[in-house]
């Protein structure tokens, strides 16, 4: 019997492969405090691809425990649940087999419980839990929301999006106070939970990126990319509606500016599940766009290009695929959005760029100048190496979890 307190960590998905953000930086923080304070277990879904993960699942926790997926998404069901007092995601995320799982486990008493995303709070019990509790959140939800209402195309779309802003608002305030710590993974989230939904109990930690993994490949030398190519790249899930949205926005308003002046430039669009309407649009327009659909490992994609561009209008929390470009050596041209939560510094660590204008301007910039590319990148993955790794992140949220066992 281990003489250290026990933590059970709820995730809401099933944890690798590592296709998303949040995984990522789920199994980063886990990592970084295996072997530490705490006896871990972990409990999600069970993995739905049938296949043997126990090295993958073992390098995070010292034990897993699961259950069968019940969830319903269909297209049907989606439809039904915004009729629901509960937003869409989180309503599609209810389990009967996941609360009972849940509710056993927190049966055994152990010394805390942590919920990853604050979606995972509709699976546990009703009332206080019974143990001392955090909550790892990723995101502002409800921002994600509001700014999808924002770049909505219709009045139609528009009011759905408003109307789920304001349920997902109302759950992440009730599900917040439920717990003894939030946590939030910027100081910018971390304000929000305070300023407005009035949680007091909030922590913040920092974005990490395992830059041993992520090893730097910077391009030596090289000429003005704008008369013979230039390739960029894109990584992030596909059906993620920000993601979208942000592609869409850069095939609409930015791209013809860009091969106007680098006509040979190309663009490799990295992440799961692209829609159907993109694609082909894509090809309609003869676009120079290759939708790679999932793949088990972005850094060869990343090293093989020569500008990472993040053109994010929505979403909220921070992005990873920030500081992976940015570890791996490829220079990175961003909106606001796209950095927001990260302490970065414009024209030092990254390119800004705003408007469709400036954006592809901004993207020129780098593929003419190869100087200004490795000037970039080499201060980037300097700075990222000296103070986000995993361990400190995953040590960070440690000492979160020990203050509230000492409590």
């Amino acid at each position: 019997m281990s003489a250290r307190p026990r933590l059970l960590f709820v995730a809401p998905w099933f944890l690798f492969p590592r296709v998303s953000g949040g995984r990522i930086r789920t199994t980063d923080v886990l990592r970084g405090m295996k072997g530490g304070a705490f006896e871990i277990t972990l409990v999600s879904p069970q993995p739905p691809d049938g296949n043997d993960r126990s090295a993958e699942i073992a390098s995070v926790c010292d034990h897993f425990v699961s259950w069968r997926d019940d969830t319903n998404r269909s297209v049907f069901n989606r439809f039904l649940s915004l009729a629901s007092g509960l937003p869409v995601s989180v309503a599609l995320d209810r389990s009967r087999r996941g609360r009972e799982r849940i509710a056993r486990e927190l049966a055994s008493r152990p010394d805390v419980v942590v919920l990853d995303f604050v979606h995972t709070a509709v699976l546990a019990p009703t009332g206080p839990l019974p143990v001392r509790s955090v909550l790892f959140t990723h995101n502002v939800e409800s921002e994600i929301y509001g700014r999808n209402a924002d770049v909505a195309r219709n009045a139609l779309a528009r009011a759905v999006w408003r109307s789920q802003r304001v349920k997902m608002e109302r759950f992440e305030r009730d599900a917040m106070r439920r717990f003894d710590t939030v946590v939030a993974v910027s100081e910018r989230d971390g304000e929000f939970f305070r300023d407005e939904l009035g949680i007091a109990n909030v922590r913040v930690i920092p974005t990490g990126v395992d830059v041993d993994f992520y090893s730097f490949a910077p391009k030596p030398g090289g000429d003005d990319l704008t008369g013979k190519g230039g390739k960029l790249v894109f990584t992030g899930s596909m059906d993620w509606r920000p993601n979208i949205d942000g592609l869409q926005w850069l095939m609409d308003e930015a791209w013809a500016r860009i091969v106007a002046a680098s006509p040979a430039s190309e663009l490799v669009i990295v992440g799961r599940n692209p829609p159907r309407r993109l694609v082909a649009e894509a090809a309609r327009r003869g676009l120079a766009w290759t939708f790679t659909g999932l793949v088990d490992d972005v850094r060869s994609y990343v090293h093989d290009a020569d500008v990472c561009i993040i053109p994010l209008r929505a979403g909220g929390g921070t992005r990873l695929k920030v500081y992976e470009a940015m570890a791996l050596g490829c220079p990175v041209v961003s909106t606001a959005v796209g950095v927001e939560g990260l302490p970065l510094v414009a024209d030092e660590h990254y390119v800004r760029a705003e408007d469709a204008e400036d954006f592809a301007a901004a993207v020129l910039r780098l593929l003419r100048d190869p100087e200004l590319r490795e000037r970039i990148a080499a201060a980037a993955r300097k700075y990222l190496a000296a103070n986000f790794s995993p361990r400190m992140v995953g040590r960070a949220f440690e000492e979160i979890c020990l203050e509230g066992v000492s409590r």
